[in-house]
């Protein structure tokens, strides 16, 4: 991922606070240098007037200090907090390009973490490196320039130091904990990973006896994880102690060399406490270097982490100058079309299919012959390798894929409710329904009259992915949802997964019947009871279609 295309939507706030934070450091340098001048020339005990001009730098420093400390911190994080809103915007428009073809790499958990953790460590890249490493190249400069027009010897033996422990260190330490911070990130990913994996699954890994597996894997990773970490603590133990001796040695070799110095009357005794105490006031600044190089490694990592989700190649294909989809009644029709999800994986071989406006079709077959790729191809998920898919004679590839979905509606296998009201669930499809909207809606799914008995009616919560709700209420309700939005074209897939036969039956027969005059594709696996439907086509194993016609029962 470029940086400056990450760091572009706050450059001059970035830059205010580099010069905020090059002020509160040379005024703690300033303060730090002048009081030591202040205090050596007052034990002379010259006249007073001599020492106001003094006097007032250091109030301005103390002053200043603070202030401009207050205002680089205060833009520093504006700075940062504005680019981390632009990145994760960023990332989540390009999940939504992607989803759901082209995430078949990704888990939910780590994309979850990608989105989060990852891109939080944004904030650390600028706050706690980019700005720390500005600050003090700039100080660092002025401070050995400061000592080596006192003291040359003071000012190579500070240069040197500040190289060892802006630079040199820091290198080291990235080469000797690469491995650990550069780990870091996935490991959290692979953590979080395995334990939504263990809190979903765990009714199912209790009845199967596998809760002690994937428990000892948990620890497994947890433990990479923890030694990562200590790994990481080590290089940053080993970091401070260097800069606490890089300080040291810079006051002694100016003590020492200082003191030749004045007993040569080469320096005078006021100046040499101006050489021995800016060295400790300067390591106040880069003492936070080598932490700051850490840093950089967890964050270099969590952007290539995102630099993978922008690498991911889009399913679809998007034109700049989209045709306008026709005026209904709409046909959609698959020309010899075949497609797959993943690279050398085809689910569609040669499938030719046509919806006729308000026609009922029922698409059958065995688990992974390819029926949800055909709906993924009709709402434009996925676009097919060879053939086409048609609007109305139109390629859906010449359409903008917002375009295709007003038309095309999908009520997904695994239709998500979100942990909130039923209204607000419903108002996700048509965020401006009025109640009179949803209660036509739910009416429609035949769920108004169980809806008007709850005590709150439509602000009753459904509870974690409408685990409140049974699953005929949850497919019923995700249907109201499609409904609402109007297309004229409905997909529904597996609608009655889950569900006895008998329950499953009379949901297929209600579904239909909600549907109206749309134009219906049935995507199921039970051929007990499609007699209401006008045509059912069977994909076979190996992805081809067949055609086996059938009266409406309408």
């Amino acid at each position: 991922m470029n940086l400056l295309a990450v760091l572009r939507p706050a450059t001059g706030r970035l830059l205010l606070a580099v010069l905020a934070g090059v002020g509160a450091a040379g005024a703690g340098i300033g303060l730090m240098a002048t009081s030591a001048w202040l205090i050596s020339r007052a034990a002379l005990h010259p006249p007073v007037l001599h020492l106001m001009v003094a006097i007032v730098v250091v109030r301005a420093c103390g002053i200043g200090r603070g202030a401009l400390r207050y205002l680089e911190r205060l833009v520093g994080h504006d700075a940062a907090f504005r680019i981390l809103g632009a990145l994760r915007v960023r990332v989540f428009t390009r999940l939504e390009k992607l989803a759901p073809a082209g995430l078949a790499d990704f888990r939910r958990a780590d994309l979850v973490q990608r989105l989060v953790a990852d891109v939080d460590a944004v904030l650390d890249l600028v706050t706690r490196v980019l700005l720390p490493y500005a600050v003090a190249a700039l100080v660092g400069i002025g401070a050995v320039a400061l000592v080596g027009t006192l003291l040359p010897v003071a000012g190579l033996t500070l240069a040197a130091a500040l190289i060892l422990t802006g630079i040199v260190v820091p290198l080291l330490q990235s080469a000797a904990a690469r491995r650990a911070d550069g780990r870091l990130a996935p490991l959290r990913g692979e953590l979080a990973t395995a334990t939504v994996d263990l809190l979903h699954g765990l009714p199912d890994l209790t009845a199967y006896g596998s809760v002690r597996r994937q428990l000892a894997r948990l620890d497994e990773v947890d433990a990479r994880l923890r030694r990562a970490e200590q790994r990481s603590a080590t290089a940053t133990g080993v970091s401070a102690a260097v800069t606490a001796l890089s300080t040291g040695l810079c006051l002694l070799v100016g003590l020492a060399a200082g003191a030749v110095a004045v007993r040569g009357g080469q320096l005078s005794g006021e100046l040499l406490a101006v050489v021995v105490l800016t060295p400790p006031a300067v390591f106040e600044t880069a003492g936070a270097l080598p932490l700051a190089a850490q840093r950089w490694a967890g964050a270099r990592a969590a952007l290539g982490r995102l630099a993978e989700i922008f690498a991911a190649p889009v399913p679809v294909t998007t034109v700049t100058d989209p045709d306008d989809v026709p005026v209904g009644p709409h046909t959609l029709r698959l020309e010899n079309v075949t497609a797959g999800w993943a690279p050398g994986h085809t689910a569609l071989r040669d499938v030719d299919l046509t919806l006729a406006p308000g026609s009922r079709v029922a698409l059958v077959g065995p688990s992974g012959s390819g029926k949800s790729t055909v709906a993924a191809l009709l709402v434009r998920f996925l676009d097919p390798r060879s053939g086409r898919v048609t609007l109305d004679g139109i390629d859906l590839r010449t359409l903008a894929p917002e375009q295709v979905r007003r038309v095309v509606g999908y009520l997904s296998e695994d239709a998500y409710l979100f942990d909130t009201t039923i209204g607000e669930n419903l108002r996700i499809a048509r965020p401006r329904a009025t109640p009179d909207d949803l209660r036509a809606a739910l009416g429609q799914a035949r769920l108004l009259d169980w809806a008007d008995t709850l005590p709150n009616g439509l602000d009753t919560l459904v509870g974690e992915h409408g685990l409140a709700l049974s699953g005929g209420q949850r497919r019923r309700l995700a249907l109201a949802r499609a409904l609402l939005a109007g297309p004229p074209v409905l997909i529904l897939d597996e609608p009655t997964e889950h569900l006895d036969d008998e329950t499953a039956a009379a949901l297929t027969r209600d579904l239909l019947a909600a549907a109206g005059d749309r134009t219906v594709l049935l995507i199921t696996h039970r051929t007990d009871d499609l007699t209401t439907v006008d045509e059912v086509v069977t994909l076979t194993a190996d992805g081809h279609l067949r055609r086996a016609a059938m009266l409406s029962g309408r």
